[in-house]
Order: structure tokens, then C-alpha cells, then sequence
């Protein structure tokens, strides 16, 4: 085998333990949502994959192999995951297209993208389209035939506005009056320590982070970081249960996309660091801006923010860990 076909190998190795390892938390949003996660996966990974192919094709470059090494449909699949459910058809077509092509393809295709595709084409989203993204369902809202409806756009007449709601997230930033406890007991996004099921999506998560750290296919450095940078912070700033509080640190480790963000995000190996504190120092970042984004900023979760603004920050963080691994020696 060559060397080129070797390092293909150990790439489509470590997408299929990735696509592997995030079984749990799909689960347990199939669990919450219903069949709307699936048609996130189909509409993101259809458009991911065409859009690869196209691009590679217009550059006359070949297709198989791009097509088969799998980071296109990691990235689909990432992207479709931190999607709402049942939004609409084209939203998922469009955030995905746009992930390839200009997170990915418009820098050279794999192993040269600055940025985080997957979070480049969630910001797009979210930046282009905010009242779609935003729009939760709650949780066992809708069966097939109804979320196929809201998907395409067939429904004749628009849903109540029960079958939608805040994050927990949002509810939190939002809230001005209310304690905790008076949150927790009367708002439905809230569940037992975080967000309604998220809660558990986020063990999910957390249990296939655990997996790729036991198969070796992520280092430690960046999700430590993060998840300890997100408790620091939110301990240091945590009231109690008072009404101006921006909740515990359990809160936030277990609401929104923080499980998904530190072992399936910011490992990202071509957009992030390449030496070990330099991960570490990437994590806290991420850690740190998340936060700042959920409490202070002007959208509920900041995951896919802070990632693309710590991508901006890595040839500082490698030039910092080399001067002061060179420093050590001399």
C-alpha cells in the first residue's frame, strides 16, 4: 500500500468511528425529536455529497475518492445534528451546501480548511436565516406525516404555537424575574439539571466523546479545555438561584450543543491546533466565548461562534506553544 493510500486509509478509518461514536446522542434526539433528525441527515448529507462532487468535478479533480474518505459526510452529519428538527426542506440543503463549498472545497478540499465546516455552515444559517433556526419544536411534538408536512410546507394552515419553544437556553438569557427553581418547575424546556431531554442527548454525546478518546481517534486536550473552561466560568459567575442568575455549571454542561461542541467539534483535526497546548489552549477558548455568547451575546448557544473565532485564533496559539516549547530548551 502507499503512502497516499495508507493515510486515505487511517482517514476513512477514523470518520467511520466518529459517524460510530455519535450513535448515542443521535439516539437520544431521535428519542426527543422523532423522525425530524433523520430528515436533517438525509437533506444534509444529500446536499453535502453533491456538492462535493461538483466541485471536484468543475476542478477537474477525481470524485471517488473525496466522495469515499468520509469527512464530507462527518461534516453533514455535525451540521445536521445541531439543526432544529422539521425545519425547513431547503434549510438543511443550503447549510450543508454551504459547509462544503465554502468551508471545505474553496480552500483546496480536506486537510486544508481553516474553519470548522460544519460550524461555518450552522453560522451561515443562522446568520441568513435566525427565525428558522431558533425554532425548537418541543419535545414529541410531531409523528412522520406531521413532520413531513412542516418540512415541505404542505400544512395548509400554520401549527399552534404550542408545538414550538425556547431552549432552556434562551429561556435562561431571556429571563428576568423569575428564580430558578420557578423556571426549572414551570417552563417546559427545563428538565432535572439542563435542558428538557437535552439533558440526556448530551450524555449521549459525552459517552461517544468517552468512546473516541478510548480508540485513540481524538486527544484529550481540546475537550478538557473547553468543558473546564465552560464550569470555571459559569461557577465564577453563577448567583444561586436568583433571578439574574446564568445557571450552574452542571447547566451548562448539559444544555445545548456543549457535549457535541468539546469531543465532536473542536477535535477537529484540520481546523484546529496541531500541538498539545496548543488544544488545550483552543479548548478553553472555546470554553470561555461559549459562555460569554450564551449569557451576554445575542444568540442562545455559541458553540459553532466561539469555535470559528478560536479557528482564527490557532496560528497564534501553535506560534505561542512552539516560542515557549523553544524557550524550555534553550
Amino acid at each position: 500500500m502507499s503512502l497516499p493510500e495508507a493515510v486515505d486509509s487511517r482517514l476513512r478509518q477514523a470518520m467511520q468511528r466518529v459517524l460510530l461514536a455519535t450513535l448515542p446522542g443521535l439516539l437520544m434526539l431521535m428519542w426527543l425529536y422523532g423522525w425530524g433528525l433523520l430528515l436533517n441527515l438525509l437533506l444534509a448529507i444529500s446536499a453535502a455529497l453533491a456538492m462535493e462532487a461538483l466541485v471536484l468535478r468543475l476542478r477537474r479533480r477525481p470524485v471517488q475518492p473525496s466522495l469515499s474518505d468520509g469527512s464530507a459526510l462527518v461534516s453533514a452529519t455535525l451540521l445536521a445534528l445541531a439543526l432544529p428538527p422539521y425545519c425547513p426542506w431547503w434549510l438543511p440543503l443550503s447549510a450543508a451546501a454551504s459547509a462544503i463549498f465554502f468551508g471545505k472545497q474553496l480552500f483546496g478540499g480536506v486537510g486544508q480548511n481553516p474553519f470548522n465546516p460544519a460550524m461555518l455552515g450552522y453560522a451561515l444559517a443562522l446568520l441568513c436565516f435566525p427565525q428558522s433556526m431558533t425554532h425548537w419544536p418541543a419535545p414529541h411534538a410531531l409523528d412522520l406525516l406531521g413532520g413531513l408536512q412542516q418540512v415541505l410546507g404542505l400544512d395548509g394552515t400554520p401549527r399552534p404555537d404550542a408545538w414550538a419553544h425556547a431552549t432552556a437556553l434562551d429561556s435562561l438569557r431571556i429571563n428576568q424575574s423569575l428564580t430558578i427553581e420557578e423556571l426549572f418547575a414551570g417552563n417546559l424546556a427545563f428538565g432535572h439539571f439542563g435542558g428538557r431531554g437535552v439533558e440526556w442527548v448530551n450524555l449521549g454525546f459525552l459517552a461517544g466523546g468517552l468512546f473516541l478518546l478510548q480508540q485513540r481517534v481524538i486527544s484529550w486536550q481540546a475537550p478538557v479545555g473547553m468543558l473546564g473552561a465552560l464550569v470555571f466560568i459559569s461557577l465564577l459567575c453563577w448567583n444561586g438561584t436568583g433571578s439574574d442568575s446564568h445557571g450552574s455549571p452542571l447547566f451548562h454542561l448539559l444544555s445545548g450543543a456543549s457535549m457535541l461542541g468539546a469531543f465532536f467539534i473542536v477535535t477537529e483535526p484540520v481546523s484546529g491546533p496541531k500541538t498539545a497546548k496548543a488544544r488545550l489552549l483552543f479548548g478553553i477558548g472555546v470554553g470561555l466565548l461559549t459562555y460569554l455568547i450564551r449569557t451576554w451575546g445575542g444568540y442562545p448557544d455559541g458553540v459553532a461562534f466561539a469555535v470559528l473565532l478560536m479557528n482564527l485564533a490557532v496560528p497564534a496559539l501553535e506560534r505561542v506553544s512552539v516560542a515557549k516549547h523553544e524557550v524550555r530548551r534553550s
